[in-house]
C-alpha cells in the first residue's frame, strides 16, 4: 500500500472512532466507555436490557479470543485455526457495538449522561 493510501485510511479510521459512523451515533470511544458501566449497571440489576446469558456469552467469546486454547488450533490447520478466532471476535465485536447503543439510548432516557467517566446529566 502506498503512503499516501495508508494515511488517507489511517484519517479515515481516526475519524470514525472519534466522530463515529453516522451522524446522532455513539462514536467509538463512547462505546467502549459504556461497557464497564452497563455490565455494572447489569450486575447491581438497574438495567434490565440485557439478558444474563447474553453477558455469558460475551464472556465467554472474550475468554475464548484470549485463551490459548482453542477448537481449531493454529498449529494443525493454520487457516481454519485463525478463522474461528475472527469469527468469535467479530461476533464479540459487533454484539458490543449494538448492546452500547442500547445501552447508551438506555441512559440518555434515563436522563444519565456521562462525560470523562461523570454523571453530568
Amino acid at each position: 500500500m502506498r503512503r499516501s493510501n495508508r494515511a488517507a485510511a489511517g484519517a479515515a479510521a481516526w475519524q470514525v472512532v472519534h466522530e463515529g459512523i453516522e451522524p446522532g451515533k455513539p462514536t467509538l470511544w463512547a462505546r467502549a466507555g459504556a461497557v464497564p458501566r452497563m455490565l455494572g449497571a447489569r450486575i447491581t440489576g438497574r438495567y434490565t436490557g440485557m439478558p444474563v446469558s447474553r453477558v455469558l456469552m460475551f464472556v465467554a467469546a472474550l475468554v475464548y479470543v484470549v485463551s490459548p486454547v482453542d477448537l481449531v488450533p493454529e498449529l494443525f490447520i493454520p487457516l481454519f485455526g485463525l478463522a474461528d478466532d475472527a469469527f468469535v471476535a467479530v461476533w464479540l465485536a459487533a454484539g458490543l457495538m449494538g448492546e452500547t447503543e442500547r445501552f447508551l439510548d438506555w441512559e440518555r432516557q434515563e436522563g444519565r449522561e456521562y462525560v470523562q467517566g461523570r454523571v453530568v446529566g
